[in-house]
């Protein structure tokens, strides 16, 4: 790894000890059309036409719903234009009438121009003795002998985040019905690092970027946090007095519980499927290698053993039985791809630097960023591409929006999030969503964060 030029020391504390601490990068994002690239399909490129639903605004029973209302209104018209799955009807073109039960709705309004609906998502929303109660439908505009698709009722507390976590479930189960009994993402989280004075911390927040808190205030720097798929646990590296060690933080408890420290340098945590063993890079051996312990930290293994740095694993979340990581051992940073025991090594990328694989989770397909002209002077930069495992073949997904780092998918596989800074200084960096073919960017997050890991559920 000696031949790429050495980064100052103020650089290497925002992407620690070159590229062994998986790239400090920055990010940002844009779209690019993929209609040559027939091979890639993922949930959201797959050819087949985005369902047209109207989404209502719901029917006020009480008179003190106002508030509380506006913001459930606005989160399930959010949730399901994120979906990637829908055409939203502009609610310009909806009906005058607000239906709140199954008998007031004439679905003639809904289905025939200019709504054109084949589905409406539509009901009721009060509050009473301190409690939200929603009820909701989706109906078929076009079925007019059995239109009822779904029905749900809610009862809450009364505040803002119960308003929101309502509206986030009847759209997920809205998602779950249309989307081919794929479970919808509007009840995920994304965990991600925080900096400022000097610290960086793991925070989170909800999928659209609401509900951005901290999670460790541990004041020192963490990075490259991972959640379990129980979603109980964070790992995360964290420097201390023996240097950089995997953390680990119970969401359970709200504490931090107890992983064994280990000799050199122990970087980016990765969960297995199946929440037992936790894949990682150290140096205890002295040069950076790629270790398997149990949830615990117990029972540590190495599985790599070769000159030049190994970080950044990842496992395959649909099998688990392998690992996708970036490896030094041919001089700079390429994707591999190996079993969990070390054999079947495989090297993905041809040139380049490559840095923070993420394996989508049907396991076809993984996304890293990717400066593949690396080198002084070379055009272009670090984007966000995707790779089918089978086959090697690539796609870019960002295009000209500054540095990008970091992807991580979605559960449901229709989405990526990243960290992007425009203007290639870490104090820009931000974290943005984008559908899986690079479609429809939207920033979470203003400048100060990175790294970020969304959850498996």
């Amino acid at each position: 790894m000696n031949n790429h030029p050495a980064r100052p020391l103020s650089q290497r504390l925002s992407r620690p000890v070159g590229f062994i601490f998986t790239a400090f990068a920055l990010l940002f994002l844009s779209h690019t059309p993929l209609h040559a690239q027939d091979w890639f399909k993922t949930e959201t490129s797959s050819g087949v036409s985005n369902i047209r639903i109207a989404v209502a605004d719901f029917k006020p029973t009480t008179a003190d719903a106002g508030t509380l209302k506006q913001t459930f209104d606005t989160t399930l018209y959010s949730d399901l234009s994120n979906a990637g799955i829908f055409d939203i009807v502009s609610k310009s073109l909806l009906p005058q009438s607000t239906p709140g039960a199954p008998g007031e709705i004439t679905l003639a309004q809904w289905g025939n121009a200019p709504t054109s609906a084949a589905m409406v998502a539509f009901g009721a929303f009060g509050t009473s003795g301190g409690r939200i109660t929603v009820n909701g439908f989706l109906f078929d505009a076009k079925n007019t002998q059995f239109p009822q698709v779904l029905s749900k009722q809610y009862s809450e507390q009364a505040n803002e985040d119960m308003a929101r976590q309502i509206a986030h479930r009847f759209a997920d189960e809205i998602i779950f019905r249309l989307g081919g009994g794929v479970p919808g993402i509007a009840e995920t989280k994304i965990i991600y690092v925080k900096f400022g004075g000097g610290n960086k911390e793991i925070w989170a927040m909800d999928y659209d970027g609401a509900n951005q808190h901290a999670i460790t205030h541990l004041g020192t720097v963490s990075i490259s946090p991972r959640i379990s798929p129980d979603n109980n646990r964070i790992a995360f590296s964290s420097l201390g007095r023996d240097g950089f060690q995997i953390r680990m933080y119970s969401l359970l408890l709200n504490r931090m519980v107890n992983f064994p420290s280990a000799g050199g340098t122990n970087l980016s945590p990765a969960w297995s499927p199946n929440g037992h063993d936790v894949a990682f890079s150290s140096s205890r051996s002295g040069d950076p290698e790629i270790f398997i312990a149990d949830s615990n930290g117990g029972g540590s293994r190495r599985i790599t053993s070769f000159r030049g740095p190994d970080v950044s694993p990842v496992f395959n979340p649909k099998t688990g039985s392998q690992i996708a990581w970036i490896s030094g051992r041919t001089g700079l940073p390429q994707l591999y791809v190996m079993d969990i025991d070390g054999s079947a090594v495989t090297r993905m990328t041809d040139g380049g630097y490559a840095t923070s694989p993420s394996w989508s989770p049907n396991g076809q397909f993984v996304a890293f960023a990717w400066d593949r002209k690396y080198g002084p002077g070379a055009p272009g930069g670090q984007d966000i591409y995707v790779m089918e495992v089978a086959t090697k073949r690539w796609i870019q997904l960002t295009h000209d929006i500054g540095r990008c780092d970091f992807p991580s998918w979605s559960p449901d596989g229709r989405h990526i999030v990243f960290a992007n800074s425009p203007d290639g200084h870490a104090a820009s960096t931000r974290i943005v969503s984008m559908l899986a073919d690079g479609t429809g960017r939207r920033n979470l997050t203003g400048a100060g964060a990175d790294m970020p890991n969304w959850s498996w559920k």
